[in-house]
C-alpha cells in the first residue's frame, strides 16, 4: 500500500522498482552511463545477456523514457542507444546500489558462507537468485 502517496502512481512506483531490481536493466544502465553504445557493443559488455533479453530490456527502458534509440541513416544503418536526461537521473540510484555492493562485497560473502555452513548441516535448501 502506498500511504501518503497518490494511489494512481503506485503501479508506476512498483514497476520502476522492479525495473531497478532487474539485473539486465542495471547492467545496461551502467554501460550506457559512459555514453551512447551500439547494440552489439552492449551485447559484448553485458556478460551473459542473450540477444532477446537485451532487446526486451532496451525496449522496456525506451518505453519508460530511460533510454533513447537513434537510427543513423548509413548503410548498413547504425543504431545507438543512450540514456535520456531521465535515464541519467535514474542511473544515480543504480550506481549507488552497485557501489554499496562493491563496498560491502567481503561482508556479504562472509555472511553467505556462514549461512551456507549453518544450513548445510541442517540440510536446508536455498534458492539462489540470478
Amino acid at each position: 500500500m502506498c500511504n501518503g502517496y497518490d494511489p494512481a502512481k503506485c503501479t508506476t512506483v512498483s514497476e520502476m522498482l522492479a525495473r531497478l531490481g532487474d539485473k539486465w536493466t542495471v547492467l545496461v544502465i551502467m554501460m550506457l552511463d559512459d555514453g551512447p553504445q551500439r547494440f552489439s557493443d552492449l551485447k559484448r559488455m553485458v556478460v551473459g545477456v542473450s540477444q532477446r533479453m537485451l532487446t526486451l530490456t532496451l525496449r522496456a527502458l525506451e518505453r519508460d523514457g530511460i533510454v533513447e534509440r537513434t537510427v543513423h541513416p548509413t548503410v548498413p544503418p547504425k543504431v545507438e542507444y543512450a540514456l535520456t536526461d531521465l535515464g541519467r537521473s535514474f542511473s544515480a540510484p543504480v550506481k549507488a546500489l552497485g557501489g554499496w555492493v562493491f563496498s560491502n562485497h567481503e561482508d556479504i560473502q562472509s555472511a553467505r558462507t556462514r549461512f551456507d555452513e549453518r544450513n548445510a548441516e541442517a540440510g536446508a535448501k536455498l534458492i539462489k537468485l540470478g
